[in-house]
């Protein structure tokens, strides 16, 4: 099998610290990876749920694992930066899936994943976790293994012992393999400085609108601080405020600020 060289690998991981945190935009296809390369991100992350959009579905595992997989290898081969890549819950239906959806992700050339937990059982997750631990180990490849707590994104549980209850999460997916750990849905400095301090690995968080900068977020030792779909959301409201406006006014004024034709076409034109 052949994945990406060991020093991207490990240029990745070494990203990973608050001081300042690695700050990723996440990316849904070639040109919005090639965008954000550009603005000077030094890695890339995929949004599954930008990527299911783009290829005509909805988000939640319901993108077939050869179409992302083919996408993922389209991003790695179109940027010089490392790559890691949203797989939901793995694309499988169980844990065995996994381990063919992670070999299919090494082969692509991405160097990390993130897989969530959502509405499943921790105990599944955590096998899930281990089995792509398993898999990359045994392919001799330096996966950073991402693994999401959706407690706070979905309301899971009781409030009171929300905080709780993620932590417990967290350490078991730590135990199963993970490298870090991404708690969206948390933006609270307090609630942000126990989960730091409390789990042992890198914190994700998701940010936008209304949540710290990123400085701030690493004074409360976050490592990694990502978008989500946000980008791709944002891109998604400029296709529609511009047919808006020129299906309601016949007019084009929200194409002001586009990218002008020779900057993008010039990125794609690019050899990595």
């Amino acid at each position: 099998m052949t994945f990406a060289p060991p020093a991207t690998s490990r240029l990745f991981r070494s990203l990973h610290t608050p001081r300042p945190p690695l700050a990723l935009a996440n990316a849904w296809d070639v040109a919005s990876a090639r965008v954000i390369e550009a603005a000077g991100a030094p890695a890339i992350a995929t949004t599954s749920a930008g990527v299911a959009w783009s290829l005509g579905a909805p988000d939640g595992d319901a993108l077939a694992r050869e179409a992302a997989l083919d996408l993922i290898g389209r991003i790695a081969a179109a940027v010089a930066v490392p790559v890691t890549a949203d797989i939901e819950g793995g694309y499988g239906k169980d844990a065995d899936d996994v381990a063919e959806t992670v070999e299919g992700v090494l082969a692509a050339g991405a160097v990390g994943v993130n897989i969530e937990d959502g509405t499943r059982p921790p105990a599944e997750l955590a096998a899930r976790l281990a089995v792509a631990r398993r898999t990359a180990d045994r392919a001799g490849a330096d996966l950073f293994l991402n693994a999401r707590v959706d407690t706070y994104l979905f309301g899971l549980g009781d409030p009171d012992t929300r905080l709780r209850e993620t932590l417990d999460r967290a350490h078991r997916y730590v135990e199963a393999g993970a490298d870090g750990v991404f708690v969206p849905g948390v933006t609270d400095p307090a609630v942000l400085t126990e989960l730091a301090g409390a789990i042992p690995v890198p914190l994700n968080v998701m940010a936008g609108p209304g949540a710290p900068a990123v400085a701030e977020l690493g004074a409360l030792g976050v490592a990694r601080v990502s978008l989500g779909s946000g980008v791709a959301q944002a891109a998604y409201a400029a296709a529609r405020r511009a047919a808006l406006g020129l299906y309601r006014s016949g007019t084009y004024d929200s194409l002001t600020d586009a990218i002008p034709f020779p900057d993008l076409n010039g990125l794609l034109g690019q050899g990595r």
